[in-house]
This record gives structure tokens, sequence and C-alpha cells, in this order.
């Protein structure tokens, strides 16, 4: 038996698969990776003893009956017409980011909700919700 004790080849690591995984696994924790924002500044706020501010209503209500009546949170305006709701819009009390709710009668003639909502442009009133009741079908 002859056997070679010369030229034996030496196995090798092909290290460009293992350079590409690397550089996937970098990419992907940098894109999910999450950093933390430090301040310059430590800075202690003092501490202040107030009361708290009384709370302001974040809604008005305003009702519409299928006569074409109005009530303002829950007080019923004697005239109708979009003069008598600026100005009984105008009297509730109301904060910057207040939502109008309107409940209308299902019967209620569209002109009505209309003058509200004309009403509540006028007033300054620009976030507008509709009340409605759930389908009792169910």
């Amino acid at each position: 038996m002859r056997f070679q004790h010369g030229n034996r080849d030496e196995p090798e690591i092909n290290l460009i698969p293992f350079i590409d995984i690397l550089l996937v696994i970098l990419i992907f924790l940098m894109l999910t990776t999450t950093f933390s924002q430090t301040t310059a500044l430590q800075v202690n706020l003092p501490v202040a003893q107030a009361e708290l501010p009384p709370q302001t209503p974040r809604e008005v209500v305003v009702s519409v009956a299928a006569d074409g009546r109005y009530a303002v949170n829950n007080r019923v305006l004697e005239q109708t017409g979009v003069e008598a709701l600026v100005a009984a819009l105008n009297s509730a009390p109301r904060a910057a980011d207040t939502v109008l709710v309107i409940q209308a009668d299902a019967a209620a003639s569209h002109q009505s909700v209309i003058d509200v909502m004309d009403a509540a442009r006028q007033v300054g009133l620009v976030q507008i919700t509709f009340a409605t009741q759930r389908d009792g079908r169910r």
C-alpha cells in the first residue's frame, strides 16, 4: 500500500457566508434598537402647593325636539332660531377643547340640525358629534 506523505490539502473555513450573516444581524440590530434620550442638564423642579383648577365642562349638549324646539345643557330655549342658539351657546360654560353633542330627534327637520351647526360655527365650537341610541332589535 502506498500512502501519500506529502501534498496534503488543509481544510479551509470559508468566511464570506459568516461575514454576510453578521452584516445582516448588524443591520437588524441597528434598525430595532431604540436609543434613550438623555438630557444635558439634570433639573430638579420646585414643588408647588396649589389647588386644582375647577373642572370645566368638556361637552355642551344641544337637544333638538321633533317640533323644532332647542335645549342647551337641559335648559329649554324660549325662542327658536340661530340667534337664540348663539346666545345660549355663548352663555354655556366651555373650555377650549369642548365638544358639541347634538341630540336630535329622529323626526326633527334637517334644517333645525343645520341651524345648531351654524350657531356652533358662529360661537367657535368646531368639534361636533351626534348622539345616537343603540338599535333595540339585537
